[in-house]
């Protein structure tokens, strides 16, 4: 694999998803093994060159022979096609490019509502976009409604199973009865809460797939769903303390987060 020479790439060090990927381009021998660099520490010789605030909105790759630097999804493709050159027509095919640059954004400007970590004081964080949060929320709500829907087949024995549409309020109605209280109670992480809040729901689902592949192969008692149901339900309630924890929210969303589910629950069995 042909490696990117006299290039620095520069990750946010408080992303996970950004050390894993840009170490993974070291290994795999993309980039040198001085080729990658946190901005965070963005090394003296090259830190005149590149726009800080941009880096961490968008990964910076910097030529540090000619000074020439590329972000974001720019970044990733040159890496990439110095390395795979049967992949260049695909990164300059306009189309592709513009999908590709418009989901590399998403990801990004949500990167730390998907996988959350502890920032630094004064460390330079990504520019926030209503634009890319509010799809992101809509995404994860459609997604967990429509898992939890084909899931709640596999209960009927002792759950109602409620009309189809029902998840998608019951997920929507908590996104506006949490996204209420926390905009009277912390209003500046408002946006950041509910994110994180989504990721918990949407995640939640995923691990419920497993369910729903099992009962694709085996029909089991469908108190074994429902018991695997509470389990990941108690999983969602552990990662929920753990990011509201880092939010340094207290115990208030996550005591209104029970209440909320607990009030649907009755809801649902005295219909």
């Amino acid at each position: 694999m042909k490696k990117l020479q006299n290039h620095v790439i520069l990750f946010d060090e408080e992303c996970p998803m950004c050390r894993v990927y840009t170490k993974a381009f070291v290994q795999t021998g993309m980039l040198a093994e001085n080729g990658r660099e946190s901005y965070q520490q963005t090394p003296a010789e090259i830190c005149h060159l590149i726009d800080r605030q941009r880096a961490a909105n968008e990964i910076a790759l910097v030529n540090t022979e000619s000074g020439e630097v590329t972000y974001g999804i720019a970044s990733l493709f040159k890496a990439i096609g110095n390395s795979m050159p049967v992949f260049r027509p695909l990164f300059v095919f306009k189309p592709f490019l513009y999908v590709m640059a418009k989901l590399y954004a998403f990801i990004s400007y949500n990167r730390k509502v998907i996988i959350p970590a502890a920032t630094k004081v004064n460390s330079i964080q990504p520019t926030f976009k209503a634009i890319y949060r509010i799809a992101y929320l809509l995404l994860t709500w459609l997604g967990t409604s429509y898992i939890l829907t084909v899931y709640a087949h596999l209960l009927t024995e002792y759950v109602p199973l409620g009309s189809a549409y029902r998840e998608y309020f019951i997920c929507g109605g908590q996104m506006i009865f949490q996204g209420i209280i926390i905009y009277f109670y912390k209003r500046e992480k408002f946006w950041d809460y509910l994110g994180n809040m989504m990721t918990i729901s949407f995640a939640g689902s995923i691990i419920l797939i497993l369910g729903l592949i099992v009962d694709q192969i085996v029909h089991l008692h469908p108190v074994v769903y429902i018991l695997y149901f509470l389990m990941v339900a108690g999983l969602m309630f552990l990662e929920h303390i753990r990011r509201t924890k880092l939010l340094q929210l207290g115990w208030l969303m996550t005591i209104t987060w029970v209440i909320y589910r607990l009030f649907v629950l009755g809801l649902i069995f005295s219909i």
